[in-house]
């Protein structure tokens, strides 16, 4: 077992709400073994191959990040087995432990190939773990495509991704499209897949519907490409702030202003999962990049297609929750269950990750106190190791 100590542990109390603990020691092998008092530890006789002094520094659950298109040059659409990979170990190297790379809208002959990187990736053990995929679109509304392609958006419709449903894990969707009584988001939630509504035209009613009456309590992006909340007509974002609906944040003042970001803050403190929808110009600076085979264009921590349509982010997940707390003030046990227990629970994972708790998986984060990382467990072992 290795052991770390002299951390600022964040882990579930008596409630299951998270604290900041200090004085504490976990010891672990690939699941976590034990959390004991520093003094507990010292006097008791366990069989330590490895300390890890964390010398002040938080020691968390590990990241999850379930909207992510690409970073480091790779994208999750390419036709390379290579390119997940490159994502995993960039992942890990800013404290995220699991994640779903994210597909775009693309013919379904695209998406299979995309799907099967996936599947492989799945079984790979370097770098953070890939749970499954986020499939968005091509199930979406015209009106609010965003960045994704038009020509290839398409009715929804299960029988199409009934083939993946070992691997997709959230499918945003445009319920405005459906006209089917919900039976399309009943067939998901039957092999558990999350629907979420995104890149949506709805109104409040319709959105309002999806998410209380057919169970879609997933929004993609909130804000970004739906319908606004306006005084008068509520949309979307009305209906997803109106509601026990888990609201996608991209924390990068890019795409959602820091006010709003405390509004939200306020508003869904336990609904509130933290994202980086970062496209794979994420990690490399100024220049031109790449998304859903149209050209995109970076500038610090802007990037936009040709017509100005903003295209993605460039966001990093250490660097989100520290730009979220700076923002809002929110604890920081409050941030970090945004990226943890919020998410694993949606994805039914809770019971295995998700929070330091005794008997699951040993996937840890060491950072310090402006997010930089200093070590990423997957599994129990060292996924990143800051040099």
């Amino acid at each position: 077992m290795k052991a770390i100590i002299n951390g600022k542990c964040i882990l579930p109390d008596e409630t299951g709400d998270f604290k900041v603990r200090e004085g504490l020691v976990l010891l672990y092998d690939q699941k976590i073994r034990h959390i004991l008092e520093k003094e507990e530890f010292t006097s008791g006789s366990y069989a330590v191959d490895k300390t890890i002094d964390a010398a002040g520094c938080y020691v968390s659950p590990g990241f999850l990040n379930v909207h992510i298109h690409g970073c480091v040059g790779a994208d999750t659409m390419d036709d390379d087995p290579e390119a997940i990979h490159k994502m995993q170990l960039f992942q890990a190297e800013t404290g995220v432990t699991s994640f779903l790379p994210t597909t775009m809208t693309y013919d379904f002959k695209t998406l299979d190939r995309a799907f099967s990187h996936v599947r492989e990736a799945m079984k790979r053990q370097d770098g953070a773990r890939v749970l499954g995929c986020h499939m968005e679109g091509p199930f979406i509304s015209p009106a609010k495509k965003g960045a994704q392609a038009e020509k290839n958006i398409v009715p929804a419709d299960f029988t199409k991704i009934a083939p993946y449903q070992d691997i997709v894990k959230i499918i945003t969707i445009a319920p405005e499209e459906l006209h089917d009584n919900g039976h399309f988001i009943a067939q998901c939630h039957k092999h558990q897949i999350v629907v979420s509504l995104g890149h949506t035209a709805a109104d409040y009613d319709t959105a309002r519907k999806a998410i209380e009456t057919y169970g879609a309590k997933h929004i993609t992006h909130l804000f970004n490409a739906m319908t606004g909340l306006h005084q008068r007509r509520p949309g979307v974002v009305g209906a997803a702030l109106d509601t026990d609906a888990n609201c996608e944040l991209i924390v990068d003042n890019v795409h959602i202003h820091p006010a709003v970001q405390r509004i939200v803050c306020r508003l869904k403190k336990n609904h509130l999962i933290l994202i980086t929808d970062s496209l794979r110009a994420c990690g490399l600076g100024d220049g031109p990049s790449e998304l859903g085979g149209q050209q995109v264009f970076v500038k610090g921590t802007l990037a936009t297609l040709a017509d100005g349509t903003i295209a993605g982010s460039v966001l990093c997940m250490n660097d989100g929750l520290r730009i979220f707390r700076e923002n809002t003030n929110a604890p920081i046990e409050e941030v970090i269950t945004t990226v943890t227990k919020t998410p694993a629970m949606e994805l039914h994972l809770y019971d295995d990750l998700g929070s330091l708790s005794v008997g699951k998986k040993a996937d840890i984060t060491i950072f310090d106190d402006t997010f930089h990382i200093q070590r990423t467990i997957v599994e129990g072992r060292d996924a990143y190791l800051k040099k």
